[in-house]
């Protein structure tokens, strides 16, 4: 498509795509990121520029236990104060300074270059990563994910087709591109198909691809990304979240602002675009040619194999003494085997499934077949891993320096001063957040640059980091579909003009404003509600510390 084809909205949206395009690659902007904190880091360093904290600090216990070992088990605590034996915490409350050490020091040196690799080796969301897109990829290369798509869409009944639409685009964001390059383009001809304008079908689902993007009722590769570079800016300071931290908030949402981009499909985009009249098209609306009987076949096979799966997990979880259990308390949900496993389970029941279907449909033969598809996902994320060994310098660096710390307690003893309620906070945050992603769009991008400051700040007025990464996934996701940056805006401007031949940009900007101001607003009011009401965000995840 050429750049005439798409018209440019002029204005504030030019402006915006200006500044937008003259934002560097992700991976160069967290280069630039370590060369700006190593000269403030020096320059507050010559400043002498310190705080002092109540910290609570880990009383090494079992280290002090084989010492008295050591020396025959003739050591007992003893309290001065009220002259008995007592017995040692497991924490306790020391005021400690702490100072801002510079990156351009011989220290800071150090550390960036001995502690280069062993930055990226401990940086789990590479890990996470892989392991996830191991079986989604599969899943995806065979068709899996292309013919679930297509199968909803043709089962669904007219009355509730905008919001199978909507939703199977909030389920979509589990496979990475699908709910972009098929269900999209799918949602226009299906709205076509029963006599509904196609443009209003195509901005409904995109708005369920894009602007509902970091919530799901799956637990999905991003929310293990999330997770991941919240725990390693949380370091070892609290206990690490797990990836269902958000779970309850997630099923809630992806149902909630579904059932809302729906109305606002029907009742506001629908009317203003009217009837549709089929002369506005372009000789470009051609069905894809599918093989219906192999792709039928194909999901019979993976329907047998997901079967399998659940009964082999439920096998591994539901009996007494399950390997998926605590060992010693039994427990099946907090922190055991079986929260642990989740991400390899996920990923495990896609490949399987892929591996069904492609045997079924035909596009998939043999172990080669397999081995290959996964290594084409692997390949299609080698600009993610190269982003993610930045980011795991910047987050390690970072952290050396003390100036997450020394931000935080600073920022909390003037926000302890104003007296503002966190949840004011948290809104003013989903709003900075909800701002800057016009031109800086981009889930983990974003997360991995605040997380390591925000954490820290809303740490010490008691919210807990669950309560934040919540705040984070609202203000994320409605501005993908309205930012000039998006990545796949070009592509949905071709879709429209498939069905209206002056279709562009503005086309689409228009269409998507009211998805991402209504849906914004109405997912704040319902994080502020969830906040305080005090429910819990997911399993053991409670809103405060």
């Amino acid at each position: 498509m050429s750049q005439e084809t798409v018209k440019k909205p002029g204005g504030f949206l030019n402006t915006i795509e200006r500044v937008g395009n003259k934002v560097p690659n992700p991976t160069i902007m967290f280069v630039y990121l370590i060369g700006i904190i190593a000269v403030i880091s020096a320059i507050l360093q010559a400043l002498k520029v310190s705080v002092t904290d109540e910290v609570v600090t880990q009383v090494p216990t079992e280290q002090l236990q084989q010492i008295n070992e050591a020396l025959g088990g003739t050591l007992v605590p003893f309290n001065l104060d009220t002259q008995t034996i007592t017995s040692l915490p497991d924490y306790v409350i020391q005021e400690q300074t702490i100072a801002v050490r510079s990156l351009l020091s011989v220290g800071g040196l150090e550390k960036f270059f001995s502690g280069f690799v062993d930055n990226f080796a401990g940086f789990g969301v590479v890990a996470v990563v892989l392991v996830a897109m191991a079986g989604v990829g599969v899943a995806e290369q065979a068709g899996l994910m292309g013919a679930l798509i297509r199968k909803i869409v043709k089962v669904a009944p007219r009355s509730t087709l905008a919001f199978i639409l909507i939703f199977v685009g909030v389920l979509s964001s589990v496979a990475s591109d699908a709910g972009y390059l098929i269900l999209i383009p799918l949602a226009a001809a299906a709205f076509l198909s029963v006599g509904r304008h196609p443009l209003a079908g195509m901005a409904g689902a995109f708005a369920g691809v894009g602007a509902i993007f970091s919530v799901n009722l799956l637990i999905t590769p991003t929310d293990s990304m999330l997770t991941e570079i919240t725990n390693e800016a949380l370091g070892a300071t609290q206990e690490p979240l797990t990836v269902t931290a958000n779970f309850y908030f997630s099923i809630v949402s992806s149902i909630l602002i579904a059932i809302i981009a729906t109305v606002l499909t029907v009742k506001v985009v629908e009317p203003r675009l009217g009837p549709y009249d089929p002369a506005e098209a372009s000789v470009d609306v051609v069905a894809d040619e599918i093989d219906e009987a192999a792709e039928a076949k194909g999901l019979r096979y993976s329907l047998w194999a997901f079967i399998a799966v659940v009964v082999g997990v439920l096998a591994l979880s539901l009996p007494s003494g399950a390997p998926l259990r605590d060992s010693a308390t039994g427990a099946l949900i907090g922190a055991t085997p079986f929260m642990a496993s989740l991400v390899f389970i996920i990923s495990l029941a896609f490949l399987v499934c892929g591996i069904a279907y492609g045997v079924g449909a035909g596009t998939m033969k043999g172990g080669d077949a397999t081995v290959n598809a996964m290594a084409k996902t692997f390949a299609s994320l080698g600009g993610l891993l190269v982003m993610f060994m930045m980011i795991a310098q910047f987050i390690a660096l970072f952290n050396w320096t003390n100036l997450p710390t020394v931000a935080a307690v600073e920022a909390a003893q003037l926000l302890e001063r104003i007296n503002v309620p966190s949840v004011v906070l948290l809104v003013l945050f989903m709003i900075v957040i909800f701002v800057l992603d016009i031109i800086l769009p981009g889930v983990v991008p974003k997360w991995a640059i605040f997380a390591p400051v925000f954490i820290p700040i809303f740490t010490a007025l008691n919210v807990a980091p669950q309560t934040l990464l919540a705040a984070y996934r609202v203000a994320d996701s409605p501005m993908n579909v309205l930012t000039p940056l998006m990545v796949y805006l070009p592509f949905i401007v071709t879709i429209a003009q498939r069905y209206k031949k002056d279709a562009g940009m503005g086309t689409v900007i228009a269409l998507m404003l009211p998805y991402t101001l209504v849906i914004f607003i109405s997912w704040v009011i319902l994080y502020v509600a969830w906040f305080l009401l005090g429910i819990p965000w997911g399993p053991g995840a409670p809103v405060g510390l």
